[in-house]
This record gives structure tokens, C-alpha cells and sequence, in this order.
């Protein structure tokens, strides 16, 4: 009997390792649609240059006067971290103004929160309506243009995006933007 108890538990055990071995993120699964682009530096830019890397996306426009100052932030403070962990990810900004946004104003907006150009696209170069249905198609997050005012209603969530194009995971990229869980879960998408 004591036997049997044994082994229940080391097969218990083994399937417990095993579960907690494979933390690779998978809370999403959202296909991220084809987008044709330019970047900051006016070069065109396919989502398809990014398949094989893993990458972290979020929705920006230099007008901003509310979420987009911290979220920019946050994510240079995420590229430094990246860096000091030894991460490589490719960090991507979508322009949510493309009609205003266009590649040098994207430039001179990152340059004022230290980006370091080369992991970190900001991208333009498409119409409104483009990018309104790949935000909603690809991240399930939807966008629209304040009727009130000239800025854009979007959301504010980071993406972890896996090598083959697919959302697996989503962060707070406002408050308390869980940096270590974003490079750890970055980390293992590298394995």
C-alpha cells in the first residue's frame, strides 16, 4: 500500500514539474493580422519582418494629452530592463493618428523618452480606418476618435507577441506595468 501511495505521488509530482516547467504565456491567442507600414525613419516595415522574434506592442500618438506621455515612458523604462536582463525583444508602437503622426513627429516623440532605435519601431504610413480594424482584429482592443476633441480613445495594454504572430499575452501598460513578468514571459518565448 505504502508503495502505491509512493507512486501516486511521484506521478503527482512529475506532472506537477512538468506544468510548472512549461510557463510559457498563453493567455491569448489572437492572430496579429498582415499591416504594411513605415517607421520612424520613413523606412516601410512589414509585420511580417517581425515573424521568428518575439516583440511587444502598445497604441501611441504624439497629440496625446492623457495615457500616451506614461505608457511611452513605461515602455523605455521596459526596453532598459530588457536590455539589463539580456532579452531581446522587438519593442513596436503603433501610431493611433496616422493622419498626424508621421514618421518624423513619431521620431522627435520617442527621442524625448530615450528610445533606443534599434529594437524599437514606432509605426505609420496607414489610414485611420486601418489601423482602427487591425487593432481590433489582431489585439481585441478597440480604437476611436473623440468627437469631442482631437484625440483618440485607445487602449493601454502592453502585448507580448510570440515569434509566429500570435498574442499571447497582455499587461497594464499605465500602472504598475509588471516589468518582470513581461521579461520572463519574453525570456521563455526565446526557448
Amino acid at each position: 500500500m505504502r508503495k502505491a501511495v509512493l507512486y501516486v505521488f511521484i506521478g503527482v509530482l512529475i506532472v506537477l514539474t512538468a506544468a510548472c516547467g512549461s510557463s510559457k504565456p498563453n493567455q491569448l491567442h489572437y492572430q496579429v493580422d498582415p499591416l504594411d507600414a513605415v517607421n520612424q525613419n520613413g523606412d516601410p516595415v512589414s509585420l511580417s519582418d517581425l515573424k521568428g522574434k518575439v516583440w511587444i506592442a502598445n497604441f501611441v500618438f504624439t497629440y496625446c494629452a492623457t495615457v500616451c506621455p506614461t505608457m511611452t515612458a513605461n515602455m523605455s523604462m521596459l526596453q532598459e530592463r530588457l536590455k539589463s536582463a539580456g532579452v531581446e525583444a522587438e519593442l513596436v508602437s503603433f501610431s493611433v493618428d496616422p493622419e498626424r503622426d508621421d514618421p518624423e513627429a513619431l521620431k522627435t516623440y520617442l527621442t524625448k523618452f530615450d528610445a533606443d532605435f534599434s529594437n524599437w519601431q514606432v509605426l505609420t504610413g496607414y489610414e485611420f480606418d486601418e489601423i482602427k480594424t487591425f487593432v481590433l482584429n489582431s489585439f481585441k482592443s478597440v480604437l476611436v476618435k473623440d468627437t469631442s476633441s482631437d484625440q483618440v480613445i485607445h487602449g493601454t495594454s502592453f502585448f507580448l507577441v510570440d515569434p509566429s504572430g500570435t498574442v499571447v499575452a497582455k499587461y497594464d501598460g499605465m500602472q504598475d506595468t509588471p516589468y518582470d513578468k513581461i521579461i520572463r514571459d519574453a525570456k521563455s518565448l526565446q526557448q
